[in-house]
Order: C-alpha cells, then sequence, then structure tokens
C-alpha cells in the first residue's frame, strides 16, 4: 500500500504516484468540528480516516526568554460568520515610530540561539517511520514586516524609506535564514522534504506592489532561502495568494518548486495556462476554490472542481490536490468528505 510519503516523493520527483495526492488546510474551528464528527482521538487518525496525504511540520521547540510575543506584537480576537470563527488582528505594530536605522537596532529582536533543535531529526524519524512527509520553516517576511510597523507604513517604506526598510527585512531574514539552516542541519540531509518559503504577493485582482519592488526588497533574499532549502535537499514551497501570474516566470527563476494555492477565479490565474505555460517546471498545490464552491457550493459542485482540478493541473502528475487556503467554519463536513473521496477515487493514474 502506497503511503502518504511515498506520493509525497514521487510528486516531488517528477514522477507519477498511484494517485493525486492531497493535503488539508483549514482554521482550527474546522479541524476540531471534524475531530469530532468523524470520532477522531489524534488528528493523525483523522488524516488517516479521510485518506489525506498531510503534509506534517517539523521545528525546533522554544527555549528562550518569557516574552509577550516573540516579536512583541499585541493581537486581539475577532469573530466572523455570526460567531462561528474567528481570527487574530494586529493592534499594536511595535516598530510604527521608528524613524532610523539605531531605532531599528534597538528593537528586541528575537535569536535563533532561543530555540531547542535537538529532538527535530527524532520527530521526523516518527513522521518517516508512521509514512508521512514534512515541511520545516514558516518564512513569509513581508507579512511579518507589515505586522511590525503597520500597513499603511509599510507600503510607503518601499518607495520612502528604503533604508530603513532594508533594515528590517534584513534582521527578518537573518533571523529566519539561521532559524531553518539549524533546522535542516539538525534533520539531516535529504530528511525534509518540503521547506516554506512564502510571501504574499497578490490581491483578488492584481499584485500587491510593483515587479520592481518584488525584485528589489523580496526576491534577493527569498532566493537565498531556497538555495539554503535546495542544499539539504529540500524542495521550495511557495505560498503567495492571488493574481500573481506576472511573478511566476520570476520566481521560478530564483528556484521555487511548488506553488500554492492557485486561485483559479483571480485575473491570470486560469488552470489551463498555468498548466500549459509552468506545468513542466512546478508542482501544484491547492486550487479546490474555498472563497465560493467550497463554502457556498455544493456537494456536487465540489466533485465537479476537484475532478476539473485534477483533470487540467494533475494531468502527467504534478499536481497536490487541497484547498486553496484553509478551509472556513461555513463548508460543511459533508463537503470536505466529498472533496477528498473524490479525489482519491477520481485522482487514480
Amino acid at each position: 500500500m502506497t503511503t502518504p510519503l511515498e506520493r509525497w516523493q514521487a510528486v516531488l520527483n517528477r514522477e507519477l504516484p498511484d494517485r493525486v495526492p492531497t493535503d488539508f488546510w483549514s482554521t482550527p474551528e474546522v479541524k476540531e468540528r471534524l475531530l469530532k464528527e468523524l470520532n477522531c482521538a489524534t488528528d493523525d487518525e483523522l488524516w488517516r480516516k479521510l485518506q489525506i496525504d498531510k503534509l506534517h511540520s517539523v521545528g525546533p521547540r522554544y527555549a528562550g526568554p518569557e516574552r509577550d510575543h516573540l516579536w512583541h506584537l499585541k493581537h486581539r480576537t475577532v469573530s466572523y460568520a455570526d460567531g462561528a470563527g474567528t481570527y487574530d488582528e494586529v493592534i499594536y505594530h511595535p516598530l510604527a515610530e521608528a524613524s532610523t536605522i539605531e531605532d531599528i537596532d534597538a528593537f528586541g529582536w528575537p535569536s535563533a540561539d532561543w530555540y531547542d533543535y535537538s529532538e527535530i531529526r527524532q520527530e521526523v524519524d516518527r513522521c518517516h517511520k508512521a509514512g508521512w512527509a514534512v515541511h520545516v520553516g514558516h518564512y513569509e517576511p513581508y507579512l511579518l514586516y507589515c505586522n511590525l510597523r503597520g500597513m499603511e507604513n509599510a507600503f510607503m517604506d518601499l518607495v520612502s524609506e528604503p533604508e530603513l526598510a532594508d533594515a528590517i527585512l534584513d534582521r527578518i531574514f537573518g533571523f529566519h535564514y539561521a532559524l531553518m539552516a539549524r533546522s535542516l542541519e539538525a534533520a539531516g540531509e535529504g530528511n525534509i522534504e518540503v521547506s516554506y518559503i512564502a510571501e504574499d504577493l497578490g490581491t483578488q485582482t492584481g499584485l500587491l506592489m510593483s515587479e520592481a519592488l518584488v525584485d528589489r526588497f523580496l526576491k534577493p533574499k527569498m532566493k537565498q532561502m531556497i538555495e539554503l532549502a535546495h542544499s539539504f535537499g529540500s524542495k521550495a514551497f511557495h505560498h503567495s495568494d492571488g493574481a500573481v501570474r506576472p511573478l511566476i516566470a520570476g520566481m521560478i527563476d530564483i528556484g521555487i518548486d511548488l506553488l500554492n494555492p492557485i486561485q483559479w477565479r483571480c485575473p491570470g490565474m486560469a488552470l489551463e495556462g498555468l498548466k500549459r505555460d509552468f506545468g513542466d517546471k512546478l508542482v501544484f498545490h491547492g486550487a479546490v476554490d474555498n472563497q465560493q464552491t467550497l463554502p457556498y457550493g455544493t456537494v456536487e459542485d465540489v466533485i465537479a472542481e476537484v475532478k476539473q482540478n485534477i483533470e487540467i493541473l494533475g494531468k502527467d502528475g504534478g499536481y497536490v490536490l487541497a484547498p486553496c487556503h484553509n478551509i472556513q467554519p461555513l463548508t460543511t463536513t459533508e463537503k470536505i468528505i466529498a472533496m477528498y473521496k473524490t479525489a482519491r477515487e477520481y485522482g487514480v493514474y
């Protein structure tokens, strides 16, 4: 019987697995509901019951000084969908008033030395023995930059305060590079299937910033992170929401291996064009629409979309079926079950 690890290894090596692999992203409320309704005691039991090839996260254990938040952020909890779900909203941006490089240097930056890496190899071995593929890292620098500076400052900085932007992004990069390097080293070469190297660069209709600004501020350090992952035999998983078609070729040039989440309703993100132009260079991950189809469509709509995604993105391999971001509480359990049942039955090679 083929394991989730073997399916991931096949798709990452541009080989055909027995069927299209699947992955799972959701809000905490959705996962807890599934655990309860499907009578599962653990997450792994849930993945096995739904036959999902869930990519497992591994990483170091925080062992540093007590802090209210690693980056000094403050949040408030906001409910939505009539209380069905909640999310955390940043209400305090600790670098909002920073105006000089000295202000940046004085910020209480975290250190990769504050983490214990000693159990990573043991956790990787446990996952692999159980048949799961693993990923490491959570590099998404500009999202963190926006939280530290506030959204308005963050976008203005790139044009009006480039030296300040460089100083902050350098510190964010330095921390995450050291964290990932030590994590990959602790895991051992060839033992981490995927490294998460992301940035949200798209809106529903276009890019969040110009291609020139992406090239100037984000891609050089992203390239270094990708090269680090590759040096340990790990593939680079790139997450970028929205209408990011203009950036895809450039991201391939710096080495991304997987593209997520494939919001095909956005301009330029039609599945046929993505597969035609980039299917020989990328593994696509996601693409089951969680803005309309999953929450508001019928079970039949979900089944039809899964089949369409497999027919287009899954042709000749190179596709991991998953929701195109976190499944939200409005999506019923029936539709989630239908999504994965259809994938395993219709996605056979």
